[in-house]
């Protein structure tokens, strides 16, 4: 079977398990009060995280940014058709282009997701990318985690979580991160973003 088949079938089979999942949201309100205020987002999350985010936010048009290895250009194609926007790379790999697409898209008001342990690891430890984009740009990075009841775990560098049928999922929004000027504040900064997502990252009641 062509492996474009094949892919369209896995969309298809994420698609419909998606369906069954049940989610509830903590700290939404800090993604609403930005974009009431017309502010544009950093979203950071964990890459093994990635899937019941995407569906939860699937129709926002955000822009994605994703590895261009195999794994993440199956995740690509599914972001795609959830309504996602998608640069290949990442916000340390990649090179120029990925960082002046997203100071354009930031610049314009736009939403910006990225996985600050992407591309390949390690799996939730944050490299710098992100918060150097947001102290560049002056944009918040919102945090975000997700936990599922039940779930597969890939046997992958990040451990991508897959929610089992009718999964209760639990999606927490931390507080917006604003990274003042200076090398120190940057790696202040970083250090606050790791230990934030592996705060939301923490398996409770959903």
């Amino acid at each position: 079977m062509p492996t474009s088949v094949t892919a369209a079938i896995a969309r298809a089979l994420v698609t419909v398990l998606a369906m069954t999942w049940r989610i509830h949201t903590s700290g939404k309100n800090h993604a609403i009060r930005l974009r009431r205020a017309g502010a544009p987002i950093i979203f950071a999350m964990w890459h093994g995280q990635l899937l019941p985010l995407l569906w939860h936010h699937r129709g926002d048009q955000a822009t994605l940014v994703i590895s261009a290895h195999t794994d993440g250009s199956y995740l690509a194609r599914t972001a795609a058709r959830w309504g996602y926007r998608v640069v290949h790379g990442s916000s340390t790999r990649g090179g120029v282009r990925v960082l002046k697409r997203m100071i354009r898209i930031l610049g314009a008001g736009g939403e910006v997701a990225l996985t600050p342990d992407g591309p390949r690891g390690p799996a939730g430890v944050a490299k710098p990318g992100a918060v150097a984009v947001a102290q560049w740009t002056g944009v918040a990075i919102l945090p975000v985690g997700a936990t599922a009841s039940a779930f597969w775990r890939m046997a992958s560098w990040d451990g991508f979580v897959i929610p089992k049928p009718f999964a209760r999922i639990r999606i927490v929004y931390g507080a917006p991160l604003i990274v003042a000027e200076g090398r120190a504040e940057r790696d202040a900064a970083n250090e606050k973003l790791q230990a934030g997502l592996n705060a939301l990252s923490q398996p409770v009641a959903c």
